[in-house]
């Protein structure tokens, strides 16, 4: 690692090419929070990059809303599937915001993951089905990247002298 790129942890790694890749891409964020009994949990979702936050949308009968407001503390993974894999790590902390109609940025989500025309059609849908939603969005924290070129897991770049 040269000394101008950012270390693991630093919030500048989100400008890193890799992470822009991630941020745009149609690759569901996997998002890790701690359930009520305190176990851990992940899920699947698809998300917006604003720039300053991963926001996410979901009603407000979700489980996931009541477990996110008793600890918002989060982690989140946007990850290829191609070698060599790149990977994203964010951590951070939720804020939930219930709101009328639909969350805009999910509503530039689902364009993103399915289309102008399906996307348009699964907000509508969405709006439909219900008139609130529950804004999630994460500040990223401390960020990683793994790219398995330059930036392995610690262990593995340990072993490999870096």
């Amino acid at each position: 690692m040269s000394a101008q790129t950012p270390a693991q942890g630093d919030l500048a790694l989100l400008q890193d090419p890799v992470a822009q890749r991630l941020l745009g891409s149609t690759i569901p964020a996997r998002l890790a929070y701690t359930w009520n009994d305190g176990t851990p949990r992940v899920i699947p979702i698809a998300f917006h990059w604003t720039g300053e936050e991963i926001v996410m949308g979901t009603p407000p009968d979700a489980p996931k809303v009541d477990a996110l407001r008793a600890n918002p503390k989060v982690a989140l993974t946007i990850d290829s599937n191609e070698m060599p894999y790149k990977v994203l790590l964010v951590r951070g902390t939720t804020t939930v915001e219930e709101i009328d109609g639909i969350v805009p940025e999910y509503a530039l989500a689902s364009i993103r993951y399915l289309g102008e025309e399906q996307g348009t059609a699964w907000n509508a849908q969405i709006a439909a089905m219900s008139p609130r939603m529950t804004r999630l969005a994460v500040r990223p924290e401390w960020v990683g990247i793994l790219d398995f070129e330059t930036r392995f897991p610690s262990a593995l770049a340990k072993r490999m002298g870096g």
